[in-house]
């Protein structure tokens, strides 16, 4: 079972907020696709490709193959491309938010279809955008109160990347005997995936480090990077094995990971792509975002908050205390109390053993004997003690004690 629906839309609603203060736009992209887009952009040795697209043969005359999208950043650089905005007005900052899909065995975390917000930004080469995407997911975290750990690498750029590649492959070769069968089939297609691979992870421990192999111009791009996240207060780890599993990153590659989600525990994560964009068409515009997997960012802040439960628990015993409990209801949720009001037809110990269920702070309980006095019991649930309250005085004693 995946997190509730109100996480999921808290997260949702808070995104869209740090993206607009950074003044970036929504954009919205189909949920098909033709499947040549992401096996163009994705690459073809990548598990989405290989494993995990939802892929099916169209009607139409020229049975094109179609998937369901498995990830945002490939329909926004076509739609990107298909405006022309690669050549009228390059630098663009948009973000996106809905469901994707893929193949996957369900499991806390990862679903077959999942929902994503992502943000890509064109047109931009240095690396203050690069940090600004860590520094808005790190604003998102504060803003939901979570703790979350940001661990980068730098893949380098097309001069130096190709030697760090063909030291992976000489690696990868001297070790075939010990690779698993993944990794024997594209280590020669694309050796980096020999770093993310979940069998491999001893041989790759001791691989060639990306970084050995960083050009001036990609290595003060990096430094930079990292001068600015800690200006930021951005705290960040460098992981050498952090390749992610697509084929159009460049330099900056990051993830930001969670404890509270088990094993599936990056909830965020994206990097730098900047032959992407003439790769699927368009001009060579640099490029760079980042995906924020909202169903994982919601558990967590399921796990993270205990605040998540009502102040007030309203007991009303009788249809005459009913109308009354809904009227103080009202009230109390117009001064900011998050307020659930308990069925009538059931007993008083069921209904308080309800409230404490909930979570709830406080039991307001109203009966016969409290409508004649125009008052109300006012049960404090986790000191297990009680006082009588006039009606009147009711909001004022619980946000004076909320506050």
């Amino acid at each position: 079972m995946g997190a509730p629906a109100r996480a999921l839309a808290t997260v949702e609603e808070r995104a869209r907020g740090v993206a607009e203060r950074h003044n970036v736009s929504e954009i919205r992209i189909p949920v098909l696709e033709r499947l040549e887009l992401f096996q163009h952009s994705s690459g073809e040795t990548s598990d989405i490709v290989e494993k995990q697209m939802y892929a099916f043969g169209d009607s139409d005359e020229a049975a094109t193959m179609v998937a369901l999208r498995p990830e945002g950043t490939p329909g926004v650089v076509r739609a990107y491309v298909e405006a022309g905005l690669d050549r009228s007005d390059p630098e663009q900052r948009f973000y996106y938010v809905g469901p994707m899909f893929r193949r996957e065995r369900p499991q806390k975390g990862r679903f077959r279809q999942f929902s994503q917000f992502g943000v890509e930004i064109f047109g931009r080469a240095d690396a203050a955008t690069d940090a600004e995407l860590m520094i808005m997911i790190d604003e998102l975290r504060r803003d939901l109160d979570l703790e979350l750990n940001f661990e980068i690498n730098s893949l380098g750029d097309a001069e130096c990347r190709p030697r760090f590649r063909q030291a992976l492959l000489e690696y990868g070769r001297a070790h075939l005997a010990e690779l698993c069968k993944d990794c024997h089939q594209r280590l020669e297609r694309n050796p980096l995936r020999l770093l993310d691979c979940k069998i491999d992870v001893k041989i790759a421990e001791g691989a060639p480090r990306s970084l050995d192999y960083l050009c001036d111009p990609c290595r003060a791009h990096f430094a930079t990077l990292r001068e600015l996240l800690a200006d930021a207060g951005v705290p960040n780890n460098v992981n050498p094995r952090l390749v992610r599993g697509l084929d159009y990153y460049t330099r900056t590659t990051f993830e930001a990971v969670s404890r509270a989600v088990g094993a599936q525990s990056a909830v965020a994560a994206g990097g730098r792509y900047d032959g992407l964009v003439e790769a699927l068409g368009g001009a060579a515009v640099p490029g760079t975002g980042f995906a924020i997997g909202v169903d994982r960012l919601a558990l967590a802040l399921e796990a993270s908050r205990s605040d998540v439960r009502p102040d007030v628990a309203l007991l009303a015993i009788g249809e005459a205390a009913m109308r009354v409990a809904m009227r103080l209801a009202g009230e109390m949720r117009a001064a900011g109390l998050r307020v659930e009001v308990l069925s009538p037809d059931r007993g008083l110990k069921a209904l308080l053993r309800r409230a404490d269920r909930s979570g709830a702070r406080w039991a307001v309980i109203i009966g016969d004997a409290e409508l004649g006095r125009g008052a109300a019991v006012l049960r404090d649930l986790e000191a297990s003690s009680q006082s009588e309250v006039a009606q009147r005085d009711l909001v004022a004693r619980l946000t004076g004690v909320a506050g």
